[in-house]
């Protein structure tokens, strides 16, 4: 980490944390702790927390005091930070705003009884397009700060992002379906509530953080990331990032990869691997994502900030548990694949890993296929090649 805790801060902190858990008023400990920790700092939290999970404190528990670490340092945390318009954190907050004022406003219209169905329909849709949001602090923010060993806070916040998903769902539902009254008025109402608690930890704990840690040069590289995932309805007219010279060399770019069953240039082994009609992800022994592949029509966001890091730390908590069962599973020998299928979006999406291991059997890691099977699902009778030219003679004389 780029500095220091003193013990004396961290014991401190760590009380502060034992004894809220133990039920005191966090009123109380906060007149008893101001004046022992001065103008603690969103890093040192980060740091601390970090710790905590560490001695055996559960992320859960973490969650469940971030309210109170709000109410305790929300003296000593820092305002909205002074960054250039075209800047990841800039393009956060400006989100936050947005997606706060849409909640306040469906609820406010709830509350109220007006008709203004088409207002309604108007905001549930640009609520439906901020998925963008979290997925690119959760692939790409979120793997920059653990590369600089912050750790927990982006945990803990995946963990509400889920939640709030759910609440967002909810709200969509019962607009979609027409239902409005007291149930649209408090489910609006949660909503908001549970993103403006969301966006102030985010803002007064880990953006402060991040702009603490994240070099300049990785802020842009983490902009041009945000511009391939895309942005919400929210934001408009995005400045450009300035401009910086490449760090990829393109040395060695021009020779073979040969195989016992042939041999393939570079350009023609990326071209074949993000053609396949799969989105594959290889994740190596140990547990480091290595690569991913391009395809088309990903389903899942994949980003280069993922490059390098753990797996556990590309899924939910709540999805951790099952990962490290398979990944052990794998390198014990006792299975090869692991397979799943959700629905998701209209969508059947089949999700395969397999133990990838060499000649002698040893495990080199792990392949996870994504791929969306809904037509294939709808195939059938039979196709043949002979049917395909047949077909393209009646398309060429119409």
């Amino acid at each position: 980490m780029s500095e220091l805790i003193s013990n004396e801060r961290k014991n401190a902190l760590r009380k502060i944390v034992s004894r809220l858990h133990a039920g005191e008023s966090p009123e109380a400990l906060k007149e008893e702790f101001k004046g022992m920790l001065g103008e603690i700092t969103p890093l040192e939290i980060s740091q601390v927390e970090a710790e905590l999970v560490s001695e055996g404190t559960t992320r859960e528990e973490l969650m469940s005091l971030c309210d109170v670490h709000m109410a305790m340092f929300k003296e000593s945390m820092s305002k909205e930070p002074d960054v250039p318009d075209w800047h990841p954190i800039h393009i956060l907050y400006e989100e936050h705003r947005g997606m706060l004022q849409a909640a306040e406003r469906i609820w406010k219209i709830a509350r109220d009884g007006a008709g203004q169905d088409d207002e309604l329909q108007s905001l549930a849709g640009k609520l439906a397009d901020t998925e963008v949001h979290y997925q690119r602090e959760e692939n790409v923010l979120f793997s920059y700060l653990e590369k600089h060993g912050i750790t927990e806070p982006p945990a803990i916040m995946w963990m509400e992002h889920d939640r709030i998903r759910a609440e967002r769902k909810a709200v969509i539902s019962l607009i979609e379906s027409g239902t409005k009254g007291k149930l649209l008025e408090a489910k609006a109402r949660g909503l908001y509530d549970m993103l403006s608690s969301h966006f102030q930890k985010e803002g007064k704990i880990l953006f402060p953080s991040a702009l603490q840690v994240i070099t300049a040069p990785e802020w842009t590289t983490i902009r041009r990331e945000f511009d391939d995932i895309g942005y919400t309805p929210f934001i408009a007219d995005i400045p450009p990032a300035p401009a910086t010279a490449s760090d990829e060399e393109a040395a060695g770019m021009d020779g073979e990869v040969t195989f016992s069953a042939g041999a393939l240039s570079r350009d023609e082994l990326t071209a074949i691997l993000d053609t396949l009609p799969v989105d594959i992800t290889f994740i190596d022994k140990d547990d480091r994502v290595r690569y991913f592949n391009q395809a088309p029509d990903r389903v899942f966001v994949r980003s280069p900030a993922i490059i390098g890091r753990a797996v556990q730390n590309c899924h939910p908590e709540k999805s951790v548990h099952t990962v490290n069962h398979i990944l052990k599973d794998f390198k014990s020998g006792t299975r090869d694949l692991a397979d799943f299928w959700i629905d998701m979006a209209g969508k059947t999406v089949y999700i395969r890993y397999f133990a990838v291991r060499d000649n002698d059997g040893e495990y080199l890691g792990t392949l996870e296929v994504t791929q969306d099977i809904t037509q294939i699902q709808a195939i059938e009778g039979e196709r043949r090649l002979l049917d395909e030219t047949a077909d393209h003679k009646e398309a060429k004389n119409a």
